[in-house]
């Protein structure tokens, strides 16, 4: 099956009110492109999870500036201070997690788990609102799962099944994201035919990906 898909293709999937992972790092291992489709087509109310909000411009930065995130789940807001900003005048809502725990909620969303049990946040205004259990004798607060209409990856290089390969620290989020989505869109900067990746190599299997774009220097007015 041949996964290839342009850019162009992509645009009718995105609609008002999704709830989207996009992964990466302060923008490293974000898909820059699949951003600005949600950017240039102005898809709004959306509920974004992510590690972090990046900066203002890069990353997934530019949603959070032109206000087209009503909710968003993350671990870190500090080097994006429209973020703040908006939280702070409840123009957004912000839900943070800590960046750990973020991680195994999205992990357990995308392995059919009720949820997991952490000590993290005990005693902080993590636990507020949270069932706390407790195992011999330890105090554990219950996080549930984290789930997305669509998850938006980078990779470095895929096969025309979608087999993906990350590059380093780009590999980050992206792969539990690819759990713990309906809809799976990877953007990539190379692509071969199947058979060439070595099976060895490969970080998240086509079967989880729905659709790959390449990045080419494709004009922004055009995506």
């Amino acid at each position: 099956m041949n996964k290839i898909v342009e850019y162009e293709e992509i645009v009718a999937l995105f609609n008002d009110g999704m709830t989207v992972m996009v992964g990466g790092f302060l923008g490293v291992g974000t898909p820059a492109s699949l951003v600005r489709i949600l950017v240039n087509n102005e898809v709004k109310n959306l509920t974004l999870i992510a590690n972090d909000t990046a900066f203002p411009n890069a990353g997934v930065g530019p949603l959070i500036v032109l206000k087209q995130v009503k909710k968003v789940i993350t671990s870190h807001i500090g080097t994006n201070p429209e973020t703040a900003r908006q939280m702070l005048i409840g123009e957004m809502k912000v839900e943070l997690v800590p960046q750990g725990t973020l991680a195994e909620k999205i992990r357990a969303g995308g392995s059919g788990l009720g949820g997991i049990l952490t000590p993290t946040g005990i005693g902080t205004i993590v636990e507020d609102g949270k069932q706390k259990i407790t195992i011999d004798g330890k105090e554990y607060l219950l996080e549930l799962p984290l789930r997305a209409d669509v998850a938006l990856l980078k990779a470095y290089k895929a096969d025309r099944a979608g087999n993906l390969i990350y590059r380093r620290s780009a590999r980050n989020f992206n792969p539990i994201m690819a759990l713990a989505a309906d809809l799976v869109i990877a953007e990539v900067q190379e692509i071969v035919e199947v058979g060439q990746l070595d099976p060895d190599e490969i970080m998240t299997p086509g079967i989880l990906v729905d659709k790959v774009v390449c990045y080419g220097g494709i004009d922004d007015e055009n995506i």
